[in-house]
């Protein structure tokens, strides 16, 4: 969603306006109008960007080395 999206700018630079498909216009609008939908898009997002995460793990093993009970 809003993949292509062109920002227009004043003469200082400021992003003043946001030009992009009508097709993208109407799926934000309706996205926006229901509150089901948005929670549902907002937990898409939120399990995107728990997936992008790299967490170490560690074994028990591994613990119990670093703590030195081995």
């Amino acid at each position: 969603m809003l993949e292509a999206v062109q920002i227009l700018k004043d003469s200082q630079g400021e992003a003043q306006f946001a030009v992009l498909d009508f097709q993208e216009y109407l799926s934000v609008k309706n996205l926006l109008s229901s509150t089901e939908q948005l929670e549902d898009y907002l937990d898409y997002l939120h399990i995107q960007r728990v997936k992008q995460r790299t967490v170490k793990t560690w074994s028990l093993a591994e613990v119990k080395q670093e703590l030195g009970f081995e």
